[in-house]
Order: structure tokens, then sequence, then C-alpha cells
């Protein structure tokens, strides 16, 4: 399945580029000269969420941010998982295809295990990491398993595949008035209906069913990736990733990490504080 939605370019100016991965057709954008920054999004997001992000950087950065398989503008194969593996097993093509060296990996939410687990077998290519309110290990705390088991129960599934529940009341209503009405928009259409939702539906039952796949993540980190410069810029509001317990567990896996705490930001914090991650990014890289 293909997305027709045109994205508005007074929200989202960039120019849509694709590629033809082994799963299905990837949608990103491509903008600016320098050293590369791979923008990775989470659920129920896509590369829009890092606009402001790009915007503010593309006159000194590379700037590529992609749509994985199921969001954004990117297919639904209907032979396609959409778990976490798959979608880094296809992340890692597309850095290989725009043959990225010397690059920085920026990841939000689920963006951050699937940017960091195509990095790893790259190691040698990572110019350094960039995570914003996420998580490289099994999700084990007893809220984020709850949620889990409740969100992939049938009749979440329902909501989520026939209402749209977790654009509408996890990223929309969560996000209050940070989004105008033309940007909430973009979030909603890009996820249409039904068939269009289905990676959406696959995310919270990957919190348990990826658990080894994190596992073996979070091992190969430090021989791989620990030495790499790093930064958290961390929304402190958040409940999905709480700041106590995903800090220093950042800076257990990464030696040279910078933390950016933003006090007033939650969960989205590149859309709530995208200014601090660019200054920051300028900053050290």
């Amino acid at each position: 399945m293909r997305i027709g939605f045109m994205p508005d370019g007074e929200v989202y100016p960039f120019r849509s580029r694709w590629f033809a991965s082994s799963s299905g057709r990837v949608h990103y954008v491509d903008e600016g000269d320098g050293t590369p920054i791979l923008f990775c999004h989470g659920s129920p997001t896509w590369s829009f969420l890092y606009r402001r992000v790009i915007t503010g950087l593309r006159d000194r950065y590379r700037c590529i941010a992609l749509d994985h398989m199921g969001f954004g503008l990117s297919e639904r194969p209907s032979d396609f998982g959409f778990t976490i593996a798959e979608l880094t097993e296809v992340l890692g093509e597309l850095v290989d295809h725009l043959d990225l060296d010397g690059f920085v990996v920026v990841g939000h939410d689920w963006g951050g295990p699937i940017g960091v687990g195509a990095a790893v077998p790259r190691a040698e290519r990572v110019r350094g990491l960039v995570l914003c309110n996420t998580a490289l290990w099994p999700i084990d705390a007893m809220p984020n398993r709850a949620f889990s088991a409740v969100m992939s129960s049938r009749p979440c599934q329902r909501r989520i595949l026939d209402n749209n529940l977790l654009v509408e009341k996890f990223l929309i209503a969560g996000l209050g008035d940070v989004l105008t009405p033309l940007e909430a928009d973009h979030y909603r259409e890009v996820q249409p209906n039904r068939d269009a939702r289905v990676a959406l539906g696959v995310m919270p039952r990957e919190i348990r069913a990826a658990r080894e796949w994190l596992c073996r993540l979070e091992r190969e980190i430090p021989g791989a990736l620990g030495g790499k410069p790093a930064i958290a810029v961390w929304g402190m509001r958040d409940v999905v990733f709480r700041p106590r317990g995903c800090l220093p567990r950042i800076q257990r896996d990464f030696a040279d990490t910078e933390v950016i705490e933003v006090p007033r930001a939650g969960h989205f914090v590149p859309e709530e504080a995208p200014d601090e991650i660019v200054t920051a990014i300028s900053r050290r890289f």
C-alpha cells in the first residue's frame, strides 16, 4: 500500500526522495551538505517529527530523515512484519545505499534502537550519536509492559487501527497546543485508514516481543559504539522513558556522553524543543 498524502511545503519544505529497499519503497529526505546526520523517528511519528531540526541544521549539515516502512509516506507491504528487527534491516540498506560515512545517528523513541541497531555493524563509519527519550535495552518496567499488554489486546488494537488511537490520544492530544491544526493533520493524514495503520498496531507488541533483540543490542553497544561521542537530549517530563531510569544507562554505555535536560518537555522532545537539539548538535559535532 502506498500513501497518497502530499505534505504542505510551508511546514515540510523538503524534496521527497525514494529508495527501493528489499522490502518495499522507502521515503526519505536528504537536505544540505556537510557531516551526514541520520534522523530516525519512532512511533507514531514520521520524518515530519524532525522538520524544525532539519531546517535549523541543513545550512551546515547533510540531514537525512527516513520514514520507516509502515510510517509516513513509505510503503505498507502486505508481506512485511513491521518488527523492530525488520525496520532496522531496511534502515541499514538505506545507509549502505547512500554510502554514508562519518555520520551521526539521531534517534527518538523506537528510532533509538532502530538507528543504533543499524549503526552497530557499521560502527567504523559512525561519528557519534544523539539520543532523545529512547531506550536501547529491554523495556522491562512494569508500566511499559502493562501498556504493551493493554495496547496489544483486541479492543485496543481495534481502536488503534480503526480510530487512530496512538496518533489522536498519545501524540496530538499529548502535545496540546504545541502543534498547529495543519501540523496535527500531517500526523493524521499519513495514517488515513486501517490498512495504513498496521505498523502502529505492531509497535506496542514489540515492547515485549523484541526483548531478545534488545538484549543483544544492549550487549553489543559498549564494544561497538561505547567510545563514540554521544548526546542525550531529554524531555524531563517524559513518563514513557523516565530520565532517572534511562539517563544513567546511556551514560554507562557511552563513556563520552553530554546530557541536555529539557525541563519543560515531555516524550516528544523533537516537537517540544527542536532548538535545543539544533544547538546541541551544532556545538558537539
